[in-house]
């Protein structure tokens, strides 16, 4: 027992220590009552040490303006560099991790604690250790993170004290920042700093489930606000109406890309529209890429020099931003698109990123304009001034997608009564397109002729149907590459289509001494068939057709001007043509078997040759075809007629 006594009286001793340090800090509360209402933080205060004073000194200065001088403290406290000279009891009866390395260092009279790797760094522990000490200061959405994270690592929960500071601040939380959407990026902000504490404490989640769910019920509720009655009665939407429902768009500029990234991915589970994410994501690119201009400078031509500054910062919102483009068409505008696709060349960003740039923009080409493919070239100087290979890829894309197209679509749409289905009026718009952009790239001295001639075919031969704007991109080359060889130019020739110019470029392509004298002579075939049409139409009555365009319609071939979708759809009208004139051929068919019947009954009544006779004329006025017989023409015999059903019970048997 005697060995016994001495702790106990040691823990006596103490507890009657820490209960006159209490009774002097109540008179002391009693005697500044008016510091205390004065340390009432707002968002507006700002606690940060003066640029002056060094972390250590600043902290001593804040802590004296609201530490109690006549109790002198009995443990210092050094946080991040900052050192707290604080009271023991105050802390020990609201943190658990105060108390277990005050319990541990009992026998050697603990002094001086340190504490290591604290979430929000001295600013948090001021506002955690005036808690302790019962100095009032407002919770905000600036500072409710640190709470959060601070009282984690103090276990500042309620298995010490009752109401204490972890559950405040998760209170704070999910009754005000959650239903608040401003706020919940306000804390996602302070949570970049908190990471990955402020994960595992489900901060982070619970903010951003409160963003999507915010967002996307605004944007319901304005969705219902633009619905009006039309004239006729029917509820619609009113599509030239603002939407009101995006204006959290600005709000989520301010993110880093990695919560950012989450916010947007939640938004995409929830439901928001395609053209709102589309929205932001061009709102926060604009912000985080044009501090480099060139990025975004189509005409720009200047070389970067990348090693210049990080540029890793620029590489990551790039591939983050391509990774969350929305799949559907037009949500993102196409000459954003483009300035992604430079700005991922320049920064090198990984190869999926810029296939799926590539496959988007060729998606929609036939939007694009001329100054959106004029992609310079980032690589080297000896390089060419563009980057043909980039938009060779995009036009091969554009070819694919139209074909997968013209497999998947439904056999309707080729039964439309339009001249052109909607993918050759791309395909024509691509042409000219291409076109135009070989006349501006053929003047570059470093361009090869293979580069060339692929991005002049990569097109197939019905997009174009007429071809003087290939002629002219050619004889721009010709002229800016007058060392080529005659094979060249042979080559190049081949890809004119001498029918398709017009009256004026032919004229021209006959006088072009750069063309080879094969070309030249082709040039002169076609303008004297040309001048023989036009001198027999001028003669006829009708208009007939040129020579050699009623030559490739009627031997089955393409037409020059018809695509094989236009040319399948024409097969389709014939074909249900033929169809509906062997449905009246059946029925008439039945009519004349029902007919026969008739009369065969009659004449086993009636075996007068009266009744033949009128049986005979009734078949001659009978026509198979629809037609009426002439004077001399005979009725068909049995054996033609079983010849004829015979072959149209085949025609219609290989139509079905």
């Amino acid at each position: 027992m005697p060995h016994q006594r001495g702790p106990l009286l040691w823990t006596i001793a103490i507890f009657a220590l820490n209960t006159i340090c209490l009774t002097k800090m109540a008179k002391e509360v009693h005697h500044h009552q008016h510091l205390q209402l004065g340390l009432c933080l707002s968002p507006q205060s700002s606690d940060k040490p003066h640029p002056q004073l060094s972390l250590a000194k600043s902290s001593r200065q804040r802590c004296s303006e609201w530490i109690f001088r006549d109790v002198p403290s009995d443990i210092t406290l050094e946080v991040n560099g900052g050192i707290f000279s604080l009271h023991k009891f105050p802390l020990v009866s609201r943190s658990g991790r105060i108390r277990k390395l005050v319990a541990e260092h009992r026998d050697a009279d603990i002094s001086k604690v340190e504490l290591l790797n604290l979430p929000g760094g001295a600013e948090a522990f001021e506002l955690a250790a005036k808690f302790c000490y019962g100095i009032n200061f407002e919770i905000t959405s600036t500072n409710v993170a640190q709470l959060c994270c601070v009282s984690d690592y103090l276990e500042m929960t309620e298995e010490f004290s009752k109401d204490n500071l972890g559950s405040r601040a998760e209170e704070y939380i999910d009754s005000i920042v959650c239903k608040n959407l401003e706020m919940c990026v306000e804390v996602l902000q302070q949570c970049e700093n908190l990471l990955p504490l402020a994960d595992e404490l489900k901060i982070v989640s619970r903010c951003i489930d409160a963003i999507a769910s915010k967002a996307c019920a605004e944007q319901i509720a304005s969705s219902f606000s633009r619905l009006e009655y039309s004239s006729s009665g029917r509820l619609h939407m009113n599509r030239q109406a603002k939407c009101e429902g995006d204006w959290w768009i600005e709000d989520l500029s301010v993110l880093r890309i990695d919560l950012y990234q989450r916010v947007i991915t939640a938004m995409k589970c929830r439901g928001v529209r395609p053209e709102s994410i589309g929205a932001s994501l061009v709102n926060y690119a604009q912000k985080e890429l044009t501090k480099k201009s060139s990025l975004w400078n189509p005409s720009s031509q200047t070389k970067v020099d990348l090693l210049a500054g990080s540029n890793g910062h620029e590489k990551l919102v790039v591939e983050t931003i391509v990774s969350l483009l929305p799949v559907e068409k037009l949500a993102v505008p196409i000459n954003f698109l483009f300035g992604l696709l430079r700005s991922a060349i320049m920064l090198d960003c990984t190869i999926a990123c810029r296939l799926d740039l590539e496959r988007r923009i060729g998606s929609q080409l036939d939007i694009a304009t001329l100054d959106d493919i004029l992609i310079p070239s980032f690589r080297h100087a000896g390089d060419t001034l563009f980057d043909v290979d980039t938009v060779h890829r995009i036009l091969v894309n554009f070819s694919q997608q139209d074909d997968s197209e013209d497999d998947m679509e439904d056999a309707s749409v080729f039964e439309s009564d339009s001249p052109h289905s909607p993918s050759q009026t791309a395909l024509f718009k691509v042409a000219k397109l291409v076109d135009n952009y070989l006349a501006e790239i053929a003047p570059d001295a470093n361009l090869k002729l293979a580069k060339f001639m692929v991005i002049a075919d990569a097109l197939p031969a019905h997009a174009r149907t007429v071809h003087d704007g290939l002629y002219r991109a050619i004889d721009i080359y010709l002229k800016a590459h007058q060392g080529l060889s005659d094979t060249d130019r042979k080559k190049l020739s081949k890809l004119i289509d001498f029918q398709k110019l017009s009256q004026e470029a032919g004229a021209h392509a006959a006088q072009n001494e750069r063309l080879p004298l094969q070309s030249i002579v082709q040039v002169l075939y076609f303008e004297q068939i040309r001048l023989r049409n036009a001198l027999c139409s001028s003669y006829g009555d009708e208009d007939p057709k040129p020579m050699h365009q009623s030559w490739r319609i009627s031997s089955g071939a393409l037409s020059a001007a018809m695509s094989p979708r236009d040319n399948y759809a024409s097969l389709r009208r014939e074909n249900r043509e033929l169809k509906l004139e062997l449905a009246r051929l059946r029925m008439r068919l039945n009519d004349l078997e029902r007919e026969h019947v008739c009369m065969k009954r009659d004449m086993e009544k009636s075996n007068s040759r009266k009744f033949m006779s009128s049986f005979s004329k009734k078949i001659g006025k009978l026509s198979f075809f629809g037609h009426s017989s002439s004077r001399g023409s005979t009725s068909p015999s049995r054996h033609s007629y079983r010849t004829d059903s015979k072959v149209i019970e085949r025609t219609c048997a290989s139509t079905e």
